[in-house]
């Protein structure tokens, strides 16, 4: 029998292990490593989950352990998480090889089958602009009398076994879920706009969830991971902004190389040489696509609270963090109005704010919206009340 170690970050990790290794008799899944998400370490992957094979579930460890789980007799490293470079994913490799392992990434082996069409939404990098072009395609598609249900790419961080099939259709749902403040900014747009959104764990019962209540799935991709389903269209969304990156990362050149469709995004505020650039590359990988050019264009809801101001803006946390952008829209958006100063919230940082700082170095003077569990919400809260600003910019979907 084959011993595995699953490196992940709470989310394609455990797809790759529900749908292509807990069954497989020839196979035994020793630990599931953790990188990126904060408090997954140390956890279990619950034993209801992970099924008869493995009565006691299955222990999710740092992945600094990776050489001494090797050590333990492990066959196979099996890479499953977004958002790296090429030199990342390579160097892992070098570790487990250099350990004993062999080392592998999953291709459609991990797909699952709809019987209903799906449109995925993917993109190279984290914050490219996924969720509002998702929203787009549901809104267009239940404006033509279609039935869409949006299926979210995981960040089950809570409870998995509760976490195991969720659907979202109003806030009520969200309080009672205790979600995050990364799940809120993905679920609370399409509450607004009266629709229904899907996550969780179990990916296939989340299909089977959807497909009973939907004519069309619109899969709403996270990072720059690769769908779940298998795309009847496959969308793929650049940003000019980080140009070259769509052949640099890992999925993300492969949704690139694969998409049907490439949206260039973020037209209106990305260089030239930038644009040039990914025009270039679509041209060498993938000229058979379909392209469309796309603005993502900043709104601020009371721009006179902006103009003159000292303005603390808050950003997208992923997208600072392994998404490496230095700002985000609300950065665009106050610079713009004409703020008078943006404040540098890292002198005012507490706790785990302060710790992504050190880990993220190349972050602006933004802060990153941070919350995992109650106490991180605490001291983001801690850090904005400390920062004496005039007016908050918030360049997340949320409030």
């Amino acid at each position: 029998m084959q011993r595995l170690v699953i490196l992940g970050a709470a989310g394609r990790d455990f797809h790759n292990f529900n749908v292509v290794f807990r069954e497989d008799p020839g196979v035994e899944v020793v630990a599931f490593t953790a990188t990126q998400i904060p408090d997954i370490a140390g956890r279990r992957y619950p034993p209801e989950l992970a099924g008869e094979r493995y009565p006691d579930g299955i222990p999710i460890v740092p992945e600094d352990e990776l050489e001494s789980l090797i050590d333990q007799g492990v066959d196979r490293v099996v890479f499953s998480y977004s958002d790296v470079s090429h030199e990342y994913v390579m160097h892992l490799a070098a570790r487990s090889v250099a350990a004993g392992a062999s080392f592998e990434m999953l291709g459609d082996a991990a797909l699952l089958e709809s019987v209903r069409p799906v449109i995925a939404v993917t993109a190279p990098r984290t914050g490219a602009g996924k969720s509002q072009t998702s929203r787009k395609l549901r809104r267009i598609l239940a404006d033509s009398g279609m039935k869409v249900a949006a299926v979210r790419h995981p960040m089950p961080y809570g409870d998995l076994v509760a976490q195991r099939l969720q659907r979202f259709g109003s806030y009520a749902d969200l309080d009672a879920a205790d979600v995050t403040i990364e799940e809120r900014e993905e679920y609370e747009p399409y509450i607004r706009d009266g629709a229904v959104i899907f996550a969780g764990v179990d990916y296939e019962a989340i299909l089977r969830a959807a497909e009973a209540e939907a004519d069309v799935i619109v899969w709403d991709g996270g990072n720059n991971d690769l769908p779940f389903y298998r795309p009847t269209v496959h969308i793929c969304v650049l940003d000019p902004h980080r140009a070259g990156h769509e052949v640099t990362y890992w999925p993300g050149e492969v949704n690139f190389r694969r998409a049907d469709v490439l949206v260039i995004n973020k037209m209106g505020t990305a260089p030239p040489d930038g644009i040039e650039t990914v025009r270039r590359n679509i041209e060498l990988h993938n000229p058979d696509a379909l392209v469309i050019e796309a603005d993502s264009t900043v709104t601020v809801e009371d721009p006179a609270s902006v103009t003159g101001r000292r303005v603390l803006v808050i950003e997208d946390g992923l997208t600072l963090t392994h998404g490496e952008m230095a700002y985000g829209a609300g950065t665009v958006a106050a610079r713009d109005l004409g703020a008078a100063e943006l404040i540098d919230p890292r002198p005012f940082a507490v706790g785990s704010i302060a710790e992504v700082y050190k880990k993220y170095t190349h972050i602006g003077p933004v802060l990153p919206a941070m919350g995992y569990g109650d106490a991180q919400q605490a001291e983001l809260k801690e850090t904005i009340e400390a920062s004496g600003a005039d007016t908050v910019v918030i360049g997340t979907p949320i409030d």
